[in-house]
């Protein structure tokens, strides 16, 4: 007898893709910074040289998860990230000169990993030019998501179904994507 292999955590991805497959490698997407930074940071398929140190014992999400924390941290290489999902190791990998921090005592925020449950009003007060902001499991509470977005002011915001990516930057208008991560 023939059987799927498909559990529902398998057949839940398949349904999240199949939804969000029009919103592919930045298809939609106009403006030529925010199409590289889907295309080149968050869709990157390319192995980055820490991948195949970390992620030893965990699910395919935290992997996921974990390797977008590690080319975030690439790309904006940010003097201080703070950390409050627990993925300091992915983030050390991507910028080794990054202080991490679990909670921030005041001053400018870079860069911040936070729970969509957690209070992520208090950060983006400390936020600026260039900051970014990613909310994780986001696919539990879309209705703060939607708040987040309202919040946000003049943001690019990214909704990658299994977290949102702020951007803080006050020279464009607010923009949303969709993207199929």
């Amino acid at each position: 007898m023939f059987t799927f292999a498909f559990g529902m955590n398998n057949f839940t991805r398949l349904r999240v893709w199949l939804q969000r497959m029009g919103h592919s490698r930045g298809f939609g997407i106009q403006s030529p910074t925010d199409y590289q930074f889907v295309c080149y940071v968050v869709n990157e398929h390319w192995p980055y040289y820490a991948y195949s140190q970390l992620g030893a014992g965990q699910d395919w999400l935290q992997r996921k998860m974990g390797r977008l924390y590690l080319r975030l941290a690439n790309w904006r290489q940010p003097a201080t990230i703070v950390d409050m999902v627990g993925a300091a190791d992915y983030l050390h990998a991507g910028c080794r000169k990054a202080v991490i921090v679990a909670q921030q005592d005041g001053g400018t925020v870079e860069m911040a990993c936070l729970p969509i449950e957690g209070d992520y009003e208090s950060i983006f007060r400390q936020c600026a030019d260039g900051s970014v902001v990613v909310l994780q499991d986001l696919w539990k509470r879309p209705d703060r998501w939607l708040d987040v977005q309202r919040q946000a002011g003049n943001a690019i915001c990214y909704d990658l179904y299994y977290c949102g990516i702020v951007i803080f930057d006050s020279h464009r208008e607010q923009q949303s994507y969709i993207v199929n991560f």
